[in-house]
């Protein structure tokens, strides 16, 4: 099958999963904003999306985006390292119009893997996992605010998670221009207008994003004082 035989296929898988998960970090960002604003409101969405079967249909399907998009990145990146043999250890500066968010896509990858299992744990395995199996956990599995109260107050998750958006940010402004460059649009026009539109696009993501950790980091730490 081509998708998995050849090199535009694996482009293209890449491309495809990487663009559906944009599509779910802009409304799960959508979905944490919401937290500043109530937190009964984000509760009700939270219960909504439960461990009801649509909501446990929706974690198979992005679970099984996230795997694909993974080893076909891992896959990739070994296939364009096999290909250039020994020559890679003779670059010592980053070539000209080559991003350096290109040269570490791997280390970039492996930054977000890990932050995705911190937040696995601090958040599905407290909430649809412990809804799930019945374990005891520190608040009602649907009670998502209390976890993030609980999450933000603690001064090295907060590092961690800016950590991990950076990464994030750093591997998205690549990705979505990529991605649309795999898809054949990347005209002389709009070559440069896809990579003003992913590095926004980006920047607004991990803003919605990074602005949550802060607020609540903040509210933890007026609530010591």
């Amino acid at each position: 099958m081509w998708l998995c035989n050849s090199s535009i296929g694996r482009k293209v898988v890449m491309s495809v999963t990487g663009v559906a998960l944009i599509l779910f970090l802009t409304f799960h960002m959508s979905m944490n904003i919401v937290a500043l604003f109530s937190g009964d409101a984000y509760n009700m969405i939270c219960e909504f999306l439960g461990a009801n079967w649509y909501a446990l249909v929706a974690t198979a399907g992005l679970a099984a985006l996230a795997v694909l998009h993974i080893v076909y990145a891992f896959w990739l990146t070994m296939q364009n390292r096999k290909a250039r043999g020994n020559e890679r250890y003779a670059v010592t500066t980053r070539p000209q119009g080559v991003e350096w968010a290109s040269q570490n896509m791997l280390v970039l990858g492996i930054i977000i893997i890990l932050g995705l299992l911190l937040h696995l744990f601090n958040f599905w395995y407290n909430m649809m996992f412990a809804e799930l199996t019945g374990i005891a956990v520190a608040h009602h599995p649907a009670d998502g605010y209390a976890y993030i109260v609980d999450t933000f107050s603690c001064p090295v998750y907060v590092v961690l998670y800016i950590v991990w958006l950076v990464a994030l940010w750093f591997h998205l402004t690549h990705g979505f221009w990529s991605a649309m460059q795999t898809f054949g649009w990347n005209g002389k026009v709009w070559y440069c207008r896809w990579k003003v539109i992913g590095i926004a696009y980006s920047t607004l993501l991990c803003l919605g994003f990074l602005v949550v950790v802060l607020w609540f980091a903040a509210k933890g730490l007026c609530g010591c004082c």
